[in-house]
């Protein structure tokens, strides 16, 4: 072949080669799709869960497509704490980049199993007193999110209860004793019922099999009202527990309006799907290059008033009309 013939041969092949390359699918040549770990004491978005279905609704909104441009590895333990272990050790090695932990004892879970991995907390009580950051301005270390850290929600909720009810002089608290966040809020719902002279009795759940023993013990000592601290043992249970507590014929009152969906008679706290929406925007921010440690810890600044008029009629209960004017749901 002629010199010239085979410079103009040689072009055109690296001209082919070329335009190959630009044809390539871009998927083929990015990163590979981030793996976000979803780690639940509780049940799958898909049963559903209110939390979860908030949360994976605003990463849709923040663009991330599940099978597209980001992995999920859901890890939901149905209520069965003793498998958190094990699914941390699975995450750890699928090599998520970022693990979403419910509560407390999911949260610390995650950061015993995954020392290196962020973790964004949705709905942990007081994430300083269980170790999980340093601070909430300045967390320090592998973890952030949200709490539902608020002090004077539990004097608040005591209020309500003797709003509603006048008569109630006794109570129930129905805590987990493995949750510090939920032991410290029964303390210091211990301190308000001094002022407001009502007697609470604690009474200890860890799993949902010792609620029935509970709620004996509330009908031997004639406790008059029951009072719910939200973990994730209560809130995976929260239909039984309204159950048990219309069969006992119980008025209950409740941290969140998911409660009272189930049955319970008063909810006052913070909204659980904002908080999932905004631990959603953590992961974001995280995936995009932000360390945990420089993000601080958000507190709720919205609260809501709900009550079910139906467990009221079931109960036999008429509450004042100075309450449900003030209520942001009423359940009819």
């Amino acid at each position: 072949m002629p010199r010239r013939s085979f410079l103009v041969a040689r072009t055109a092949a690296g001209v082919v080669f070329t335009v190959a390359l630009l044809t390539v699918p871009v998927a083929s040549l990015a990163q590979p799709s981030p793996k976000i770990g979803l780690l639940s004491i509780g049940t799958d978005p898909d049963k559903p869960n209110p939390v979860w279905v908030e949360f994976l609704k605003q990463l849709g909104d923040l663009g991330y497509v599940e099978g597209k441009n980001v992995v999920l590895e859901r890890r939901f333990a149905g209520g069965r704490q003793e498998r958190l272990t094990e699914f941390v050790a699975d995450l750890a090695e699928r090599r998520v980049d970022v693990v979403v932990a419910t509560s407390e004892v999911e949260s610390i879970a995650a950061k015993r199993g995954l020392p290196t991995t962020p973790i964004v907390m949705i709905v942990v009580q007081d994430p300083v007193e269980a170790g999980l950051v340093a601070s909430l301005a300045r967390p320090g270390g592998t973890v952030t999110g949200l709490t539902t850290l608020a002090p004077e929600l539990y004097r608040k909720r005591l209020e309500l209860l003797k709003e509603a009810l006048p008569q109630v002089a006794r109570a129930g608290v129905l805590v987990n004793p493995r949750n510090t966040g939920s032991v410290a809020g029964a303390d210091a719902m211990d301190d308000a019922a001094r002022l407001l002279r009502l007697q609470l009795q604690r009474l200890e759940v860890r799993e949902a099999r010792e609620l029935a023993g509970a709620f004996a013990t509330l009908t031997q000592g004639r406790l008059q009202a029951l009072v719910v601290v939200s973990d994730g043992v209560t809130y995976n249970q929260r239909t039984q527990i309204a159950d048990l507590a219309i069969q006992k014929r119980l008025p209950t009152m409740c941290e969140v309006r998911e409660y009272v969906v189930a049955g319970c008679l008063v909810g006052y706290g913070p909204s659980y799907g904002d908080l999932a929406r905004r631990a959603a925007f953590y992961v974001d921010r995280i995936l995009k290059g932000a360390k945990p440690a420089d993000l601080p810890v958000e507190q709720p600044t919205k609260f809501e008033l709900v009550i079910n008029l139906k467990t009221a009629k079931i109960l036999g209960l008429t509450i004042p009309p100075s309450l449900l004017l003030r209520a942001d749901q009423v359940i009819q």
